[in-house]
This record gives C-alpha cells, structure tokens and sequence, in this order.
C-alpha cells in the first residue's frame, strides 16, 4: 500500500475507534512534503477545542527514539497536546520510555495492535460468516398472576 493510502487508512481506522465524534469533516490528512513531521489531524469536538496530530509510519525497522522525538517536536510546533505515531513495525524500548516522560500525550500503537483494531473496527477485512446460537426465552413463557 502506498504511503498516502496507509495514511488514509490509519485516519480511518481512528475515526471509526470514535475519535472526532459524529462530525463530518473531523478528520483530514496533511501528509506530503511540508507537512512538518503530521500527516492527519482529528478534530475531537464540534467546537474544535483541542486536535489530535497523526504520525503514520510504514515501516519495516524498529522506530527508535529520534522519530519519536521529531513527532514530540512537530506537536510542540503546533502547541498540541495529544498525538498518535502509528507504525506497521514496532518501537524501540527506548522510544517507549521516551513517550512516557513527555508532558504530552502521546500514544504508540504498533503493528500488531494496529492489525488487532483494524480487525475489531472491521478496518481492511470482511465479516466471512455470522454464527447465530439461540436460547429459550423462558421470561415470554411465565404465566401472569
């Protein structure tokens, strides 16, 4: 998948996570040149009283501190609070450490758990076959007094 589209995608992916609410228009994405280290930004209310930045990184090498950094740097840039960094690989301990003593909110979602919520917001996959199992409503037989 090229870069723009795995960008899209992971917009997606948080809308439907229920990130930016009913509103239309809540998400857009910045990517490409001179999009100052933000490639997607969720507007969280209707009054846009604060912003979450994305970072979405197709990767196949560990994401180390540094990136995690210039994230932390683009967030300050934009006076932002919250920011999500997203990768198709993994962090490195270091940069896990690193998001932890931020004044900032920043999360880390890997590949794996990115895998995992595409799958539970049906994201990139297709329900295959619904199995229905019924029981007997034993309330709708009870007799009235």
């Amino acid at each position: 998948m090229s870069p723009h589209l795995f960008e899209k995608m992971v917009l997606e992916l948080l809308l439907k996570m229920g990130y930016g609410g009913a509103l239309k228009e809540s998400g857009s994405l910045t990517g490409g040149t001179g999009d100052e280290g933000i490639d997607g930004i969720i507007k969280e209310d209707k009054l846009v009283l604060d912003m979450i930045y994305l970072q979405a990184k197709r990767w196949e090498n560990v994401v180390g501190r540094p990136e995690i950094q210039k994230f932390a740097g683009a967030l300050l840039g934009k006076k932002a609070s919250k920011g999500v960094f997203i990768t198709t690989s993994y962090f490195s301990k270091d940069a896990e450490e690193y998001t932890k003593s931020l004044d900032k909110k920043i999360v880390l979602i890997d590949g794996e758990k990115l895998a995992d919520l595409m799958i539970e917001h049906n994201i990139g996959v297709n329900v295959h076959k619904t199995i229905e199992i019924k029981k007997i409503d034993n309330d709708y037989f009870a007799e009235e007094d």
